[in-house]
């Protein structure tokens, strides 16, 4: 049973959708070669490596997982964060800055990638549901809704001992953001940015992390934002019917029930121009063949 099937992922200038026939579409900078997936098949899910926004930064990789259990990766592998082929039973795949994260069937952790931050030092975890990437540090949900934390801590990003009653986590560049069984929302780490601004928000079905801001979805499909809009990032309040979200270094990607896509925030490298995209879903619709 494949768990916590992620149909986009948003990079640092990239894009990445996943469709129902299992194809894979991308948008933006590819100059890594990250956007290189025109002949991957049978995907469930996608992750798209992402870090803040800066003049050092912008190489990316891009994740795959397949029905089957095995790993696909593209892109910048200057850690070996793509070095993922012999990976197996993976139900799961979460990118950050320089490394890629797998969870196994029997919930177990692997890891690929950079570790100077201790951000891959995840082999002692254990019953893990849920996973996620910030830039150096990595989380992770527990099937008892505790959560974990390996990697950079210094603005408190790995502060998440004490959270209860998760059902999923999201780790951006400085902060990490929790949903809980009740639909509300815990944070910790740096709240300058305001990403951390999440208290009052209720009635959440998903959310993710971007480098200083974070999105939530919530069942009637509307979406909230909280964090830094100096790129546009944040102005999704006009979204209507969306299902999922996926937060960038400084761009947003809405999910719409109807399989399409919207974006907002910085299109300096294409990645908003996610408006022909269609056919992007959660799931294969029931009944429905793979593609050949």
């Amino acid at each position: 049973m494949l768990a916590n099937l992620s149909a986009l992922a948003a990079g640092r200038r990239h894009s990445v959708a996943r469709c129902w026939d299992g194809s894979v579409l991308t948008v933006g900078n590819s100059a890594a070669a990250e956007c290189r997936v025109e002949r991957w098949e049978d995907v469930v899910a996608v992750a798209a490596g992402n870090v803040h926004t800066a003049t050092n930064t912008g190489r990316s990789h891009t994740v795959g997982l397949r029905s089957d259990g095995t790993v696909l990766a593209t892109g910048w592998n200057g850690d070996g964060q793509c070095d993922v082929a012999g990976w197996r039973n993976i139900t799961a795949v979460a990118s950050g800055w320089r490394r890629t994260l797998g969870l196994l069937t029997n919930g177990r952790v692997l890891a690929a990638g950079r570790s100077s931050e201790g951000q891959c030092d995840v082999q002692s975890w254990r019953e893990v549901v849920a996973l996620s990437c910030g830039d150096w540090h990595s989380v992770g949900v527990r099937s008892d809704g505790s959560a974990l934390a390996a990697g950079n801590n210094r603005r408190g990003q790995c502060a998440v001992e004490g959270w209860r009653d998760l059902v999923a986590i999201s780790a951006g560049y400085l902060h990490t953001v929790g949903l809980r069984t009740d639909g509300r929302a815990v944070a910790t780490g740096d709240r300058a940015s305001g990403a951390c601004g999440v208290d009052e928000w209720e009635d959440l079905v998903a959310l993710d992390a971007g480098s200083y801001h974070t999105v939530g979805v919530t069942a009637s499909g509307r979406v909230l934002a909280a964090g830094d809009n100096s790129n546009g990032q944040c102005e999704v309040s006009g979204w209507r019917d969306i299902v999922a979200v996926a937060a960038g270094s400084t761009h947003t990607l809405g999910l719409r029930a109807n399989g399409t896509v919207t974006a907002t925030g910085n299109n300096t490298d294409r990645q908003c121009e996610v408006d022909a995209w269609a056919k992007v879903q959660l799931s294969r619709p029931p009944g429905h063949a793979k593609a050949n």
